[in-house]
């Protein structure tokens, strides 16, 4: 990966600003985007400002954000090799509870967002030969847990691992790989916005009885982008929260 660029969306804090630290960490050029351009800055300074990284602050669910992700990329570092669809929303809310509104804003931030920004920058991974897309998605996909009612956030992920497979058949013969990071419970600011104030208190929930680091989807999404014969698969990074429960 070392002068491979890379776009890292949903990249101001948690999992996707270590994701951009990681590979910035291991020599890859480094796009970041998020929503909110001021922790979006800020989390680039954090980083050290480094050279071979540069961010851009946008909705991604709007074609525009995703054009000029690659744009940039393109005109700053020569390549698109790598796209990480990080940026998400997720909360709890019971299904007679929930609004239009509210299912629309979390299909068009999550699988919107992924959609579009897949679309813009495949054009310029056929034109190079192949590239690497990874998706964030959960495993409460395949895990459904009957305290913490999600159908708004979990049906715009699961929409997102079945845009993997397919995408992954449909472009495979032009050597682009699709796949999708299933994250259990991670360390993030995640955990405070949705109203759980000790995260490790969930770490029954896997079978390794704690929960996961950003580091350590990092280090799963580094695998994913530099592996050359795995596409169109959901790795779950978890723990073991989908085969069962330490208790």
């Amino acid at each position: 990966m070392k002068g491979k660029t890379i776009i890292i969306t949903g990249a101001s804090s948690g999992l996707g600003k270590e994701t951009a630290r990681y590979f910035i960490e291991k020599g890859s050029n480094v796009v970041m985007n998020s929503s909110n351009e001021e922790y979006l800055e800020n989390a680039y300074r954090s980083l050290g400002s480094p050279s071979q990284a540069i961010y851009f602050a946008g909705d991604i669910s709007k074609r525009e954000t995703g054009k000029k992700l690659a744009g940039i990329a393109l005109e700053k570092f020569g390549s698109v090799d790598v796209l990480i669809n990080n940026a998400g929303i997720f909360s709890p809310k019971p299904f007679l509870d929930v609004k239009e509104d509210e299912l629309e804003h979390f299909w068009k931030v999550n699988l919107m967002g992924t959609y579009i920004a897949s679309q813009e920058v495949i054009p310029t991974m056929i034109k190079q030969g192949g590239g690497s897309i990874i998706n964030i998605g959960t495993v409460l996909v395949d895990h459904a847990i009957d305290g913490f009612p999600a159908t708004a956030p979990l049906t715009s992920k699961g929409a997102i691992h079945a845009l993997t497979r397919q995408l992954a058949a449909e472009f495979g013969k032009q050597n682009i790989r699709v796949n999708t990071i299933a994250p259990g419970i991670i360390r993030s600011p995640l955990q405070g916005k949705i109203g759980v104030e000790d995260a490790d208190s969930l770490a029954g929930l896997h079978l390794l009885n704690r929960i996961g680091e950003a580091h350590e989807i990092a280090e799963a999404a580094y695998y994913l982008a530099s592996a050359d014969f795995i596409t169109g698969e959901t790795i779950n990074v978890a723990g073991g929260h989908t085969v069962g429960h330490a208790i």
